[in-house]
């Protein structure tokens, strides 16, 4: 009888075990996902800015292409 009832507590104690880390990879987890959403604004902020940034010197391109492509006509 001291057999099974040291099998039962040892299994009761492994099931408590695993839930123990369970929850501490829960919450780990959660914490990864805040910082990877706070990662991702950032990301796309800096994006925003890197486009807002990049507009008036790609239409400033632009027309200095057109400049160029007009005037590389003429030759011959």
């Amino acid at each position: 009888m001291l057999w099974p009832m040291i099998a039962v507590v040892l299994g009761f104690l492994g099931i408590a075990v695993l839930g123990v880390l369970a929850l501490r990879v829960f919450i780990e987890v959660r914490r990864l996902a805040g910082q990877v959403g706070a990662a991702s604004e950032r990301i796309q902020r800096a994006a925003r800015d890197l486009e807002r940034a990049a507009t008036p010197l790609a239409a400033r391109a632009g027309r200095s292409a057109a400049g160029e492509a007009g005037s590389g006509d003429s030759r011959g």
